[in-house]
């Protein structure tokens, strides 16, 4: 799956990134150790909205690269502010979680064809299958972070059981990150002398971010 534009375009890549490393974090805000019922699911929606989004701005795999480095950086960030180990059940899960949506969209969007990401029904598709792929890849987290994954009661992985929620919300953000890109990457062919937004976006977003774990 591919969209114009083709050159590189980073400052909405940072901006999309620091977003979706916040929303890591304030969604992750109350958990310490496992996510909690279908909080994983809806992060899961949610990360492959602001993947879409950065695909839409500059699609190739570099951008992908990028989007996890950002989101990864923010909850090694939250890490410091709460004094928690990288290997924590609360940092290194949904570091890895984080891997593999990004691999996940990855994945589809190099098998999905051109015609089919071109249209609403595939955009949505596409984000069904990377949502299906990541939910079923989070579960060997035990063997990168020594932690396994949340279980229901009966020991059955929450990412596997509230899947359908994680395949059906990213059947919807997918088409609307992908929007959402385009309207942002459009934004940056405004005056260079306005693009001092993206870098003060990820400060801000650090800032909020701190401001969160003080509050």
């Amino acid at each position: 799956m591919s969209l114009t534009p083709q050159k590189a375009n980073w400052a909405p890549v940072l901006v999309l990134g620091s977003l979706w490393g916040l929303s890591e974090a304030a969604l992750g805000m109350y958990l310490r150790q496992c996510a909690s019922t279908m909080s994983g699911s809806l992060m899961t929606g949610a990360a492959l909205f602001f993947i879409a989004a950065a695909w839409a701005v500059s699609p190739r795999a570099r951008t992908i690269a990028a989007m996890i480095g950002l989101a990864a950086g923010f909850k090694l960030f939250d890490a410091l502010l709460l004094g928690l180990p990288v290997l924590h059940g609360a940092i290194g899960n949904p570091i890895f979680a984080i891997v593999m949506e990004g691999a996940a969209f990855g994945l589809i969007v190099s098998v999905v064809s051109r015609s089919v990401a071109g249209k609403t029904l595939g955009q949505g598709l596409s984000g069904g299958l990377a949502a299906l792929v990541a939910v079923n890849l989070f579960p060997l987290v035990k063997f990168a972070t020594g932690v396994p994954a949340c279980v229901t009661g009966t020991s059955y992985p929450l990412s596997l059981y509230y899947a359908p929620i994680a395949i059906a919300l990213s059947a919807l953000t997918v088409p609307l990150g992908l929007r959402a890109g385009q309207a942002l990457a459009a934004l940056e062919t405004r005056p260079a002398a306005r693009r001092w937004l993206s870098p003060a976006a990820v400060a801000a977003s650090a800032g909020a971010l701190a401001l969160l774990r003080l509050l």
